[in-house]
Protein backbone atom coordinates (compact mmCIF):
# COMPACT_ATOMS: atom_id res chain seq x y z
CA UNK A 1 0.00 0.00 0.00
CA UNK A 2 1.64 3.53 -0.94
CA UNK A 3 2.03 6.00 1.63
CA UNK A 4 0.12 9.64 0.74
CA UNK A 5 1.62 12.28 -0.97
CA UNK A 6 2.51 15.34 0.95
CA UNK A 7 -0.46 17.37 -0.74
CA UNK A 8 -3.22 14.61 0.46
CA UNK A 9 -1.31 15.41 4.15
CA UNK A 10 -2.05 18.84 3.43
CA UNK A 11 -5.49 18.51 2.63
CA UNK A 12 -6.17 16.22 5.62
CA UNK A 13 -4.66 18.53 8.10
CA UNK A 14 -6.79 21.73 6.54
CA UNK A 15 -9.89 19.46 6.66
CA UNK A 16 -9.05 18.69 10.86
CA UNK A 17 -8.66 22.00 11.26
CA UNK A 18 -11.76 23.91 9.38
CA UNK A 19 -13.98 21.44 8.94
CA UNK A 20 -14.05 21.59 5.07
CA UNK A 21 -12.34 19.59 2.22
CA UNK A 22 -10.84 21.71 -0.62
CA UNK A 23 -12.14 19.23 -3.49
CA UNK A 24 -16.26 19.79 -2.39
CA UNK A 25 -18.02 22.79 -3.14
CA UNK A 26 -19.75 24.78 -0.63
CA UNK A 27 -23.30 24.18 -1.62
CA UNK A 28 -22.43 20.57 -1.60
CA UNK A 29 -25.31 18.27 -0.43
CA UNK A 30 -23.42 17.14 2.05
CA UNK A 31 -21.82 20.35 2.87
CA UNK A 32 -21.94 22.84 5.87
CA UNK A 33 -23.44 25.90 3.54
CA UNK A 34 -26.72 26.07 2.15
CA UNK A 35 -27.93 25.18 -1.18
CA UNK A 36 -28.37 28.46 -3.04
CA UNK A 37 -30.75 28.63 -6.07
CA UNK A 38 -31.19 31.93 -8.27
CA UNK A 39 -34.71 33.17 -7.53
CA UNK A 40 -37.35 32.62 -9.45
CA UNK A 41 -39.64 36.06 -8.95
CA UNK A 42 -43.22 36.19 -9.66
CA UNK A 43 -42.82 35.30 -13.88
CA UNK A 44 -40.74 32.09 -12.90
CA UNK A 45 -43.03 31.33 -10.23
CA UNK A 46 -46.40 31.61 -12.89
CA UNK A 47 -44.36 29.54 -15.32
CA UNK A 48 -43.39 26.80 -12.48
CA UNK A 49 -47.33 27.16 -11.55
CA UNK A 50 -48.31 26.42 -15.27
CA UNK A 51 -46.35 23.40 -15.88
CA UNK A 52 -47.61 21.89 -12.42
CA UNK A 53 -51.24 22.39 -13.66
CA UNK A 54 -50.82 21.28 -17.31
CA UNK A 55 -49.13 18.15 -16.31
CA UNK A 56 -50.41 14.92 -17.12
CA UNK A 57 -50.17 13.70 -13.73
CA UNK A 58 -52.26 16.95 -12.41
CA UNK A 59 -55.24 16.24 -15.00
CA UNK A 60 -55.27 12.67 -13.56
CA UNK A 61 -55.29 13.85 -10.14
CA UNK A 62 -58.16 16.33 -10.78
CA UNK A 63 -60.52 14.00 -12.41
CA UNK A 64 -60.37 11.89 -9.52
CA UNK A 65 -61.11 15.01 -7.50
CA UNK A 66 -63.85 15.63 -9.69
CA UNK A 67 -65.31 12.04 -9.60
CA UNK A 68 -65.20 12.11 -5.98
CA UNK A 69 -66.85 15.37 -5.73
CA UNK A 70 -69.75 14.45 -7.33
CA UNK A 71 -70.82 11.58 -5.06
CA UNK A 72 -72.07 13.82 -2.64
CA UNK A 73 -74.83 14.54 -5.35
CA UNK A 74 -75.57 11.48 -5.23
CA UNK A 75 -75.76 10.81 -1.26
CA UNK A 76 -78.19 14.31 -0.72
CA UNK A 77 -81.07 15.25 -2.25
CA UNK A 78 -80.42 18.00 -5.18
CA UNK A 79 -82.52 21.32 -5.47
CA UNK A 80 -82.00 21.29 -9.20
CA UNK A 81 -83.77 17.83 -9.51
CA UNK A 82 -85.40 17.08 -6.35
CA UNK A 83 -86.81 20.04 -4.70
CA UNK A 84 -89.14 17.95 -2.78
CA UNK A 85 -86.63 15.55 -1.33
CA UNK A 86 -84.60 19.00 -0.30
CA UNK A 87 -87.64 20.68 1.49
CA UNK A 88 -88.33 16.76 2.93
CA UNK A 89 -84.25 16.44 4.34
CA UNK A 90 -84.52 19.96 6.02
CA UNK A 91 -88.07 19.13 8.07
CA UNK A 92 -86.13 15.61 9.25
CA UNK A 93 -82.57 17.14 9.53
CA UNK A 94 -83.20 20.96 11.03
CA UNK A 95 -79.96 21.35 12.46
CA UNK A 96 -77.89 19.73 10.41
CA UNK A 97 -79.81 21.30 7.25
CA UNK A 98 -78.20 24.76 7.73
CA UNK A 99 -74.51 23.47 8.27
CA UNK A 100 -74.98 21.38 4.43
CA UNK A 101 -76.63 24.00 2.79
CA UNK A 102 -73.62 26.22 3.43
CA UNK A 103 -71.05 24.33 2.32
CA UNK A 104 -73.38 23.59 -0.47
CA UNK A 105 -74.25 20.01 -0.27
CA UNK A 106 -77.71 20.11 -1.79
CA UNK A 107 -76.61 22.10 -5.28
CA UNK A 108 -73.17 20.16 -5.71
CA UNK A 109 -72.81 20.20 -9.56
CA UNK A 110 -73.61 24.50 -9.15
CA UNK A 111 -71.52 25.08 -6.08
CA UNK A 112 -68.01 26.91 -6.25
CA UNK A 113 -65.92 24.02 -5.15
CA UNK A 114 -67.21 21.64 -7.78
CA UNK A 115 -66.99 24.40 -10.45
CA UNK A 116 -63.31 25.22 -9.33
CA UNK A 117 -62.40 21.26 -9.61
CA UNK A 118 -64.38 21.20 -13.18
CA UNK A 119 -62.16 24.43 -14.70
CA UNK A 120 -58.67 23.24 -13.16
CA UNK A 121 -59.21 20.22 -14.83
CA UNK A 122 -60.29 22.27 -18.32
CA UNK A 123 -57.37 24.07 -18.12
CA UNK A 124 -55.33 21.05 -17.43
CA UNK A 125 -56.25 18.85 -20.33
CA UNK A 126 -56.11 22.00 -22.76
CA UNK A 127 -52.71 22.71 -21.11
CA UNK A 128 -51.86 19.08 -21.55
CA UNK A 129 -53.06 18.83 -25.52
CA UNK A 130 -52.14 21.93 -27.31
CA UNK A 131 -48.40 21.26 -26.86
CA UNK A 132 -48.46 17.58 -27.53
CA UNK A 133 -50.71 18.25 -30.87
CA UNK A 134 -48.23 20.33 -31.62
CA UNK A 135 -45.52 17.65 -31.08
CA UNK A 136 -47.30 15.02 -32.61
CA UNK A 137 -47.81 17.20 -36.11
CA UNK A 138 -43.87 17.53 -36.24
CA UNK A 139 -43.59 13.62 -35.99
CA UNK A 140 -45.95 13.37 -38.19
CA UNK A 141 -44.18 15.14 -41.16
CA UNK A 142 -40.74 13.92 -40.18
CA UNK A 143 -38.86 11.69 -41.88
CA UNK A 144 -38.51 8.29 -40.41
CA UNK A 145 -34.98 8.20 -38.29
CA UNK A 146 -31.83 6.52 -40.29
CA UNK A 147 -30.91 3.07 -40.27
CA UNK A 148 -28.62 2.76 -36.98
CA UNK A 149 -25.07 1.50 -37.57
CA UNK A 150 -25.43 -1.58 -36.05
CA UNK A 151 -28.63 -3.29 -35.84
CA UNK A 152 -26.77 -6.04 -34.00
CA UNK A 153 -27.29 -3.92 -30.72
CA UNK A 154 -31.32 -4.38 -30.58
CA UNK A 155 -32.91 -7.14 -28.95
CA UNK A 156 -35.48 -7.95 -31.65
CA UNK A 157 -32.39 -8.81 -34.83
CA UNK A 158 -32.81 -10.89 -37.35
CA UNK A 159 -29.69 -12.09 -40.14
CA UNK A 160 -29.97 -13.75 -43.20
CA UNK A 161 -27.54 -14.15 -46.05
CA UNK A 162 -27.99 -14.90 -49.47
CA UNK A 163 -26.48 -15.04 -52.87
CA UNK A 164 -25.74 -12.08 -54.95
CA UNK A 165 -24.05 -8.89 -55.48
CA UNK A 166 -25.07 -5.24 -55.19
CA UNK A 167 -27.27 -5.24 -57.51
CA UNK A 168 -28.96 -8.34 -55.42
CA UNK A 169 -28.75 -6.07 -52.16
CA UNK A 170 -30.40 -3.23 -53.82
CA UNK A 171 -32.92 -5.30 -55.13
CA UNK A 172 -33.76 -7.05 -51.70
CA UNK A 173 -34.21 -3.44 -50.25
CA UNK A 174 -36.67 -2.55 -53.07
CA UNK A 175 -38.45 -5.67 -52.26
CA UNK A 176 -38.36 -4.55 -48.32
CA UNK A 177 -39.66 -0.96 -49.07
CA UNK A 178 -42.51 -1.64 -50.90
CA UNK A 179 -43.75 -4.45 -48.53
CA UNK A 180 -43.60 -2.27 -45.37
CA UNK A 181 -45.61 0.68 -47.72
CA UNK A 182 -48.18 -1.72 -48.02
CA UNK A 183 -48.12 -2.87 -44.44
CA UNK A 184 -48.87 0.77 -43.57
CA UNK A 185 -45.38 1.68 -42.65
CA UNK A 186 -43.92 5.03 -43.10
CA UNK A 187 -40.82 4.32 -44.93
CA UNK A 188 -37.43 6.37 -46.14
CA UNK A 189 -34.35 4.66 -48.07
CA UNK A 190 -31.09 5.46 -46.52
CA UNK A 191 -28.10 4.04 -48.64
CA UNK A 192 -24.70 4.81 -47.77
CA UNK A 193 -21.03 3.04 -47.90
CA UNK A 194 -22.04 0.65 -49.81
CA UNK A 195 -25.08 -0.52 -47.84
CA UNK A 196 -28.45 -0.59 -48.71
CA UNK A 197 -31.34 -0.19 -46.04
CA UNK A 198 -34.81 1.09 -45.54
CA UNK A 199 -36.44 2.10 -42.21
CA UNK A 200 -39.71 2.63 -41.69
CA UNK A 201 -42.37 3.46 -38.84
CA UNK A 202 -46.04 3.34 -38.10
CA UNK A 203 -48.01 3.40 -34.72
CA UNK A 204 -48.46 7.50 -34.70
CA UNK A 205 -52.25 6.61 -34.73
CA UNK A 206 -51.35 5.54 -30.94
CA UNK A 207 -50.90 9.20 -30.36
CA UNK A 208 -53.47 10.49 -32.41
CA UNK A 209 -56.00 8.32 -30.65
CA UNK A 210 -54.42 9.79 -27.01
CA UNK A 211 -54.90 13.40 -28.44
CA UNK A 212 -58.56 12.56 -29.55
CA UNK A 213 -59.54 10.87 -26.13
CA UNK A 214 -58.04 13.79 -24.23
CA UNK A 215 -59.80 16.04 -27.03
CA UNK A 216 -63.02 14.21 -26.30
CA UNK A 217 -62.89 14.63 -22.23
CA UNK A 218 -62.63 18.26 -23.21
CA UNK A 219 -65.60 18.48 -25.58
CA UNK A 220 -67.47 16.63 -22.85
CA UNK A 221 -66.89 19.04 -20.53
CA UNK A 222 -67.38 21.88 -22.35
CA UNK A 223 -71.11 20.33 -23.13
CA UNK A 224 -72.03 19.68 -20.35
CA UNK A 225 -70.50 22.60 -19.05
CA UNK A 226 -72.41 24.98 -21.77
CA UNK A 227 -75.26 22.91 -22.67
CA UNK A 228 -76.82 23.10 -18.83
CA UNK A 229 -76.93 26.59 -19.24
CA UNK A 230 -79.72 26.01 -22.05
CA UNK A 231 -81.12 22.91 -20.75
CA UNK A 232 -84.82 22.92 -18.28
CA UNK A 233 -85.99 20.17 -16.33
CA UNK A 234 -89.86 20.75 -15.16
CA UNK A 235 -92.37 18.28 -12.99
CA UNK A 236 -96.05 18.51 -12.79
CA UNK A 237 -98.77 16.41 -11.48
CA UNK A 238 -101.49 15.54 -14.34
CA UNK A 239 -104.76 14.14 -13.78
CA UNK A 240 -107.42 12.36 -16.06
CA UNK A 241 -108.88 14.07 -18.31
CA UNK A 242 -106.79 17.84 -17.37
CA UNK A 243 -104.98 19.68 -19.58
CA UNK A 244 -101.83 22.17 -19.07
CA UNK A 245 -99.61 23.96 -21.29
CA UNK A 246 -96.04 24.22 -21.81
CA UNK A 247 -95.32 27.60 -19.82
CA UNK A 248 -93.71 27.86 -16.15
CA UNK A 249 -97.17 29.15 -14.24
CA UNK A 250 -98.40 25.49 -14.98
CA UNK A 251 -95.37 23.59 -13.63
CA UNK A 252 -95.32 22.51 -10.08
CA UNK A 253 -91.29 22.66 -9.95
CA UNK A 254 -89.00 24.10 -12.73
CA UNK A 255 -85.14 23.89 -12.82
CA UNK A 256 -83.50 25.77 -15.52
CA UNK A 257 -80.16 27.24 -16.79
CA UNK A 258 -78.84 30.32 -16.64
CA UNK A 259 -79.44 30.82 -20.19
CA UNK A 260 -83.07 29.90 -20.50
CA UNK A 261 -85.28 32.95 -21.03
CA UNK A 262 -88.76 32.96 -20.23
CA UNK A 263 -90.26 32.48 -23.41
CA UNK A 264 -87.74 29.64 -23.97
CA UNK A 265 -90.46 26.76 -24.02
CA UNK A 266 -92.25 25.62 -27.09
CA UNK A 267 -95.74 26.61 -26.86
CA UNK A 268 -97.79 23.74 -26.90
CA UNK A 269 -101.17 22.22 -24.86
CA UNK A 270 -101.17 18.58 -24.00
CA UNK A 271 -104.15 16.62 -22.56
CA UNK A 272 -103.89 13.43 -20.09
CA UNK A 273 -106.23 11.31 -21.84
CA UNK A 274 -106.37 8.18 -19.94
CA UNK A 275 -104.03 6.76 -18.02
CA UNK A 276 -103.20 2.47 -18.12
CA UNK A 277 -102.60 0.36 -15.36
CA UNK A 278 -102.32 -3.75 -15.34
CA UNK A 279 -102.24 -5.71 -12.26
CA UNK A 280 -102.02 -8.91 -11.81
CA UNK A 281 -105.17 -10.94 -10.49
CA UNK A 282 -105.38 -11.35 -6.71
CA UNK A 283 -103.80 -14.74 -5.97
CA UNK A 284 -100.72 -16.26 -3.77
CA UNK A 285 -98.22 -15.37 -6.27
CA UNK A 286 -97.83 -12.25 -7.58
CA UNK A 287 -101.14 -10.71 -6.63
CA UNK A 288 -101.24 -7.12 -7.24
CA UNK A 289 -98.20 -6.34 -8.73
CA UNK A 290 -98.31 -3.36 -11.49
CA UNK A 291 -97.08 -4.73 -15.06
CA UNK A 292 -97.25 -1.99 -17.00
CA UNK A 293 -97.82 1.52 -16.85
CA UNK A 294 -99.41 3.74 -20.26
CA UNK A 295 -100.04 7.99 -20.03
CA UNK A 296 -102.19 8.28 -23.23
CA UNK A 297 -102.17 12.17 -23.91
CA UNK A 298 -102.63 14.11 -26.88
CA UNK A 299 -100.97 17.22 -27.70
CA UNK A 300 -102.06 20.60 -29.43
CA UNK A 301 -99.75 22.54 -31.47
CA UNK A 302 -100.12 26.27 -32.12
CA UNK A 303 -101.45 25.80 -35.33
CA UNK A 304 -104.19 23.62 -34.47
CA UNK A 305 -102.36 20.06 -35.05
CA UNK A 306 -102.99 17.78 -32.80
CA UNK A 307 -101.26 14.40 -31.99
CA UNK A 308 -101.73 11.28 -29.69
CA UNK A 309 -99.03 9.62 -27.98
CA UNK A 310 -97.85 7.43 -24.82
CA UNK A 311 -95.65 8.01 -22.30
CA UNK A 312 -94.49 4.60 -21.05
CA UNK A 313 -91.47 3.93 -18.01
CA UNK A 314 -87.97 4.55 -19.91
CA UNK A 315 -90.05 5.00 -23.20
CA UNK A 316 -90.53 9.13 -23.10
CA UNK A 317 -92.10 10.98 -25.28
CA UNK A 318 -90.57 13.40 -27.66
CA UNK A 319 -92.63 16.75 -27.88
CA UNK A 320 -91.76 20.54 -28.55
CA UNK A 321 -87.79 19.93 -28.49
CA UNK A 322 -88.06 18.00 -25.03
CA UNK A 323 -88.88 14.67 -24.04
CA UNK A 324 -91.90 14.01 -21.59
CA UNK A 325 -91.15 11.21 -18.68
CA UNK A 326 -93.43 9.29 -16.27
CA UNK A 327 -92.03 9.69 -13.25
CA UNK A 328 -95.27 8.44 -10.68
CA UNK A 329 -98.75 7.97 -11.12
CA UNK A 330 -101.26 7.42 -8.29
CA UNK A 331 -105.74 8.16 -7.73
CA UNK A 332 -107.08 11.46 -7.67
CA UNK A 333 -110.65 11.36 -6.07
CA UNK A 334 -113.26 13.59 -7.17
CA UNK A 335 -113.93 15.67 -4.04
CA UNK A 336 -117.00 18.25 -3.85
CA UNK A 337 -117.44 20.22 -0.91
CA UNK A 338 -120.85 22.93 -0.55
CA UNK A 339 -121.63 24.62 2.01
CA UNK A 340 -124.93 24.76 4.37
CA UNK A 341 -127.29 26.12 1.52
CA UNK A 342 -125.71 23.74 -1.00
CA UNK A 343 -123.45 26.00 -2.51
CA UNK A 344 -120.76 24.34 -4.16
CA UNK A 345 -117.31 25.93 -2.77
CA UNK A 346 -114.89 23.43 -4.09
CA UNK A 347 -114.82 20.52 -6.77
CA UNK A 348 -111.66 19.07 -7.67
CA UNK A 349 -109.70 15.85 -8.70
CA UNK A 350 -107.09 16.28 -5.57
CA UNK A 351 -104.11 13.90 -6.39
CA UNK A 352 -103.17 11.82 -3.01
CA UNK A 353 -99.85 9.90 -2.97
CA UNK A 354 -99.38 6.41 -2.89
CA UNK A 355 -97.90 5.45 0.17
CA UNK A 356 -96.97 1.47 -0.22
CA UNK A 357 -97.22 -1.00 -3.35
CA UNK A 358 -101.35 -1.63 -2.71
CA UNK A 359 -101.99 2.47 -3.11
CA UNK A 360 -102.78 3.61 0.04
CA UNK A 361 -102.34 6.82 -0.69
CA UNK A 362 -102.65 10.15 1.44
CA UNK A 363 -103.59 13.44 0.20
CA UNK A 364 -104.87 17.21 1.64
CA UNK A 365 -107.79 18.86 0.78
CA UNK A 366 -107.45 22.66 1.62
CA UNK A 367 -111.18 25.16 1.85
CA UNK A 368 -109.79 28.44 1.97
CA UNK A 369 -112.92 30.55 1.07
CA UNK A 370 -117.02 30.29 0.82
CA UNK A 371 -117.51 28.64 3.82
CA UNK A 372 -117.83 30.07 7.63
CA UNK A 373 -113.78 28.86 8.55
CA UNK A 374 -111.02 27.65 6.47
CA UNK A 375 -111.12 24.36 6.96
CA UNK A 376 -108.52 21.45 5.95
CA UNK A 377 -109.20 17.64 5.17
CA UNK A 378 -106.46 15.15 5.56
CA UNK A 379 -107.76 12.10 3.15
CA UNK A 380 -106.70 8.38 2.87
CA UNK A 381 -107.74 6.56 0.01
CA UNK A 382 -107.89 2.93 -0.06
CA UNK A 383 -108.41 1.28 -3.73
CA UNK A 384 -109.20 -1.73 -2.44
CA UNK A 385 -110.17 -0.91 1.25
CA UNK A 386 -109.08 -4.07 4.09
CA UNK A 387 -108.44 -4.07 8.17
CA UNK A 388 -105.02 -4.80 9.87
CA UNK A 389 -105.22 -7.29 12.71
CA UNK A 390 -105.03 -4.00 15.40
CA UNK A 391 -108.13 -2.71 13.10
CA UNK A 392 -107.25 -0.13 11.18
CA UNK A 393 -107.81 0.53 7.62
CA UNK A 394 -105.19 -0.46 5.12
CA UNK A 395 -105.90 -1.52 1.23
CA UNK A 396 -105.32 -4.98 -0.24
CA UNK A 397 -104.73 -4.50 -3.84
CA UNK A 398 -103.78 -1.17 -6.34
CA UNK A 399 -106.95 -1.24 -8.86
CA UNK A 400 -110.43 0.37 -7.61
CA UNK A 401 -112.19 -2.93 -7.01
CA UNK A 402 -113.85 -1.73 -3.53
CA UNK A 403 -112.64 2.05 -3.12
CA UNK A 404 -112.63 3.60 0.49
CA UNK A 405 -112.01 7.66 1.18
CA UNK A 406 -111.90 8.36 4.67
CA UNK A 407 -111.36 12.16 5.78
CA UNK A 408 -110.38 14.18 8.94
CA UNK A 409 -111.24 17.33 9.16
CA UNK A 410 -109.46 20.77 11.01
CA UNK A 411 -111.01 24.02 10.74
CA UNK A 412 -108.70 27.21 11.81
CA UNK A 413 -106.25 29.26 9.84
CA UNK A 414 -104.45 27.54 7.15
CA UNK A 415 -101.64 30.00 7.08
CA UNK A 416 -102.29 30.98 3.25
CA UNK A 417 -102.69 34.44 3.79
CA UNK A 418 -99.12 35.05 5.01
CA UNK A 419 -97.33 34.86 1.56
CA UNK A 420 -95.18 32.06 2.82
CA UNK A 421 -95.56 29.14 0.31
CA UNK A 422 -97.19 25.79 1.29
CA UNK A 423 -97.39 22.31 -0.36
CA UNK A 424 -100.03 21.72 -1.65
CA UNK A 425 -99.52 17.95 -0.51
CA UNK A 426 -99.15 18.79 3.21
CA UNK A 427 -101.53 20.20 5.92
CA UNK A 428 -100.21 22.31 9.28
CA UNK A 429 -102.19 21.71 11.68
CA UNK A 430 -100.35 24.31 14.42
CA UNK A 431 -102.94 26.55 15.56
CA UNK A 432 -105.71 24.38 13.99
CA UNK A 433 -108.84 22.64 15.40
CA UNK A 434 -109.35 18.69 14.82
CA UNK A 435 -112.86 18.32 14.22
CA UNK A 436 -113.41 14.53 13.01
CA UNK A 437 -110.99 11.35 13.90
CA UNK A 438 -108.21 11.15 16.64
CA UNK A 439 -109.49 11.81 20.11
CA UNK A 440 -111.96 14.14 19.21
CA UNK A 441 -114.58 11.03 19.98
CA UNK A 442 -116.13 11.85 16.51
CA UNK A 443 -115.55 9.04 13.90
CA UNK A 444 -113.38 10.03 10.62
CA UNK A 445 -115.90 10.53 7.73
CA UNK A 446 -115.70 7.26 5.56
CA UNK A 447 -116.96 7.73 1.94
CA UNK A 448 -117.45 5.32 -1.14
CA UNK A 449 -118.02 6.58 -4.75
CA UNK A 450 -121.05 8.64 -5.35
CA UNK A 451 -121.59 9.26 -1.39
CA UNK A 452 -122.02 12.12 0.85
CA UNK A 453 -121.31 12.92 4.65
CA UNK A 454 -122.17 16.03 6.89
CA UNK A 455 -119.29 17.97 7.98
CA UNK A 456 -119.30 18.44 11.26
CA UNK A 457 -120.21 22.36 13.46
CA UNK A 458 -123.27 22.44 10.22
CA UNK A 459 -120.53 23.70 8.18
CA UNK A 460 -122.10 22.01 5.16
CA UNK A 461 -121.36 18.65 3.14
CA UNK A 462 -118.43 16.93 1.37
CA UNK A 463 -118.86 14.32 -1.63
CA UNK A 464 -116.86 11.38 -2.78
CA UNK A 465 -117.60 11.53 -7.02
CA UNK A 466 -118.29 8.35 -8.50
CA UNK A 467 -116.59 8.89 -12.12
CA UNK A 468 -118.00 5.38 -13.44
CA UNK A 469 -118.75 5.48 -16.85
CA UNK A 470 -121.96 3.89 -18.13
CA UNK A 471 -121.72 0.65 -19.39
CA UNK A 472 -119.04 -0.34 -16.79
CA UNK A 473 -119.33 -3.09 -15.01
CA UNK A 474 -117.88 -2.58 -11.60
CA UNK A 475 -116.91 -6.45 -10.16
CA UNK A 476 -114.60 -6.72 -13.12
CA UNK A 477 -110.81 -6.53 -12.17
CA UNK A 478 -109.27 -3.62 -13.52
CA UNK A 479 -112.57 -2.33 -14.92
CA UNK A 480 -113.39 -0.38 -12.29
CA UNK A 481 -112.80 3.57 -12.93
CA UNK A 482 -114.75 5.17 -10.09
CA UNK A 483 -111.85 7.47 -9.67
CA UNK A 484 -109.37 9.27 -11.57
CA UNK A 485 -105.86 8.99 -12.14
CA UNK A 486 -102.93 11.29 -12.55
CA UNK A 487 -99.62 10.55 -13.84
CA UNK A 488 -96.38 12.19 -12.26
CA UNK A 489 -94.60 13.83 -15.48
CA UNK A 490 -91.14 15.55 -16.15
CA UNK A 491 -90.47 17.97 -19.15
CA UNK A 492 -86.49 16.94 -20.20
CA UNK A 493 -85.12 19.60 -22.63
CA UNK A 494 -81.18 18.83 -22.80
CA UNK A 495 -80.13 19.91 -26.48
CA UNK A 496 -75.64 19.16 -25.12
CA UNK A 497 -77.23 15.35 -25.02
CA UNK A 498 -76.09 14.44 -28.46
CA UNK A 499 -72.61 16.17 -28.23
CA UNK A 500 -71.89 14.31 -25.28
CA UNK A 501 -72.91 11.30 -26.88
CA UNK A 502 -71.01 11.93 -30.00
CA UNK A 503 -67.56 12.63 -27.60
CA UNK A 504 -68.15 10.34 -25.60
CA UNK A 505 -68.11 7.72 -28.16
CA UNK A 506 -64.95 9.58 -30.11
CA UNK A 507 -63.18 9.34 -26.23
CA UNK A 508 -64.17 5.08 -26.37
CA UNK A 509 -62.76 5.30 -29.60
CA UNK A 510 -59.38 7.21 -28.67
CA UNK A 511 -58.70 5.12 -25.69
CA UNK A 512 -59.36 1.51 -28.06
CA UNK A 513 -56.93 2.89 -30.49
CA UNK A 514 -54.14 4.18 -27.89
CA UNK A 515 -54.38 1.15 -26.08
CA UNK A 516 -54.36 -1.50 -29.25
CA UNK A 517 -52.20 0.17 -31.67
CA UNK A 518 -48.25 -0.67 -31.22
CA UNK A 519 -45.68 2.09 -31.96
CA UNK A 520 -42.97 0.00 -33.47
CA UNK A 521 -39.90 0.87 -35.98
CA UNK A 522 -38.18 -1.46 -38.16
CA UNK A 523 -34.68 -1.83 -40.29
CA UNK A 524 -34.15 -4.28 -43.44
CA UNK A 525 -30.48 -3.47 -44.39
CA UNK A 526 -28.23 -5.44 -46.86
CA UNK A 527 -24.93 -5.20 -47.08
CA UNK A 528 -23.00 -7.19 -50.34
CA UNK A 529 -19.65 -8.92 -49.19
CA UNK A 530 -17.51 -11.43 -50.94
CA UNK A 531 -19.56 -14.32 -49.43
CA UNK A 532 -22.99 -12.42 -50.89
CA UNK A 533 -25.54 -10.16 -49.24
CA UNK A 534 -26.03 -10.34 -45.32
CA UNK A 535 -29.37 -8.98 -44.88
CA UNK A 536 -30.16 -7.75 -41.42
CA UNK A 537 -33.82 -7.71 -39.81
CA UNK A 538 -34.57 -5.07 -36.70
CA UNK A 539 -37.38 -4.00 -34.82
CA UNK A 540 -37.76 -1.59 -32.18
CA UNK A 541 -40.51 -0.55 -30.26
CA UNK A 542 -41.96 2.61 -28.23
CA UNK A 543 -43.82 0.74 -25.19
CA UNK A 544 -43.91 -2.54 -24.36
CA UNK A 545 -44.70 -4.51 -27.78
CA UNK A 546 -45.34 -8.24 -26.61
CA UNK A 547 -45.87 -9.13 -30.39
CA UNK A 548 -42.90 -7.21 -31.60
CA UNK A 549 -40.57 -10.57 -31.79
CA UNK A 550 -43.23 -12.50 -34.06
CA UNK A 551 -43.72 -9.66 -36.24
CA UNK A 552 -39.92 -9.03 -37.54
CA UNK A 553 -40.02 -12.25 -37.79
CA UNK A 554 -42.82 -12.57 -40.67
CA UNK A 555 -41.38 -9.53 -42.16
CA UNK A 556 -38.62 -12.17 -42.63
CA UNK A 557 -40.45 -14.81 -43.69
CA UNK A 558 -42.60 -12.99 -46.15
CA UNK A 559 -39.22 -10.80 -47.58
CA UNK A 560 -37.26 -13.90 -48.18
CA UNK A 561 -40.34 -15.69 -50.27
CA UNK A 562 -40.78 -13.05 -52.33
CA UNK A 563 -36.78 -12.67 -52.64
Amino acid sequence: MSRPSSEQVADARATERDGSEPLRPSDHVDGDGGISSPALGVVGWLRWGWRQLTSMRTALVLLLLLAIAAVPGSIFPQRMANPNGVTQWERDNPELFPILDAIQMFDVYMSAWFSAIYILLFVSLVGCILPRTKHHWKALRARPPRTPARLSRLDDHLEQRIDGDADHAAHAIDMAQAQLKAAGYRVERYDARGAFSVSAERGYLRETGNLVFHASLVGVLLAVGIGGGFAYTGQRVVVEGQTVVNALVDYSSMNRGRFVADDALSPYAMRLESFDVTYQPPAPLGSGQAGDFAANVAVREPDGAETQGTVRVNHPLGVGGGRIYLLGNGYAPTITVRDAEGTTVFSEAVPFLPQDTNMTSLGVVKIADGLPEQIGMIGFFYPTQGELDNGAKTSVYGDTLDPLLTLNVHSGDLGIDGGVPRSVYELDTTGMTQLTGGDTGVDSIELAPGETADLPNGLGTVTFEDETPEGADPASVGMTESVKRFASLQTHRDESAVFVLVFAVLAVLGLLTALFVPRRRVWVKATPDDDGVRLEYAALARGDDPTLATAIEQLRTKHLDSL
